[in-house]
């Protein structure tokens, strides 16, 4: 498997030209190939950017953008608010401010919605039958330090390897057994893009092992085959389900902010 950063301009806040970006940066993709995006262009190309001064403090921001929230009076240090936002346990709901040029940036909207037009625009842009589409975000895993990378959303590949059914080197059968290639591919590409002044929010993953491509942007409808697990039936639940969860914004008043602002500047 190859994966090849690609190094771009600075896209700027509130909104830039994510398409023409990955153009003069990508003269070339090919087939069987995935293209990486961090959220954070995205974000920008979709003009969900927040100027700092609109929200003083930070945390009625990110309750406002949070499907739920945990207050942070719970959590040790009370220095971050833990969130889940589109099926997601992330702190902040997506909201950040790194990179950013004195706005928030919050998560794409629809980043499955995007994921398939970034799909479709790249077929059609560079003339390839197969191909796929992550974006990407950082987020934490309990008991370790440090940031790993996540697929915020996906496109053009089923992004599991089953290996239900099949037999192990000894002979007994896999009843439970999928790799996330998603995340696993998402956590690659993170690693070589970085997460500071790189300027590299595009990979280029190539030569990859073990990944279907659809051929399409259909999705599985086999609940088995989905990448998300209902919340109810995650094997973390006990520990997802504890917490004295808020119920937060949901974004729905953050879209009319958009929507109004968007309007204002036709």
């Amino acid at each position: 498997m190859q994966i090849k950063v690609i190094k771009t301009r600075v896209l700027l806040p509130p909104r830039d030209d994510l398409l023409g970006v990955i153009q003069n940066s990508l003269k070339r993709i090919p087939e069987r190939s995935i293209l990486v995006v961090t959220s954070k262009v995205v974000s920008i190309w979709e003009g969900r950017s927040i100027p700092k001064d609109r929200f003083p403090d930070k945390d009625e921001l990110i309750k406002k953008e949070a499907d739920k929230y945990l207050p942070k009076r719970f959590v040790p240090g009370k220095w971050i608010m833990h969130t889940m936002k589109h099926d997601l346990f992330i702190p902040s709901a997506g909201v950040d401010e790194s990179n950013a040029n004195g706005f928030y940036l919050l998560w794409p909207l629809r980043p499955e919605r995007t994921a398939e037009i970034l799909y479709r625009w790249i077929r059609k842009t560079y003339r390839v039958k197969e191909c796929g589409v992550i974006i990407t975000d950082s987020h934490t895993i309990p008991l370790r330090r440090g940031t790993i990378g996540i697929s915020l959303a996906h496109c053009g590949f089923n992004p599991l390897k089953d290996y239900r059914g099949t037999k192990d080197i000894f002979g007994r059968k896999f009843t439970m057994t999928q790799t996330n290639i998603a995340d696993g591919l998402a956590a690659a590409a993170v690693v070589v893009m970085g997460e500071g002044r790189e300027r590299t929010p595009l990979a280029l993953i190539t030569d990859i092992p073990g990944v279907r491509f659809a051929g399409s942007a259909r999705r599985s409808q086999k609940l088995r085959s989905l990448l998300k697990i209902p919340e109810k039936e995650d094997l973390y639940y006990p520990f997802l389900s504890c917490p004295p969860w808020k119920k937060g914004g949901g974004g729905v008043r953050m879209k009319k902010y958009m929507l109004r602002k968007r309007n204002s500047n036709e």
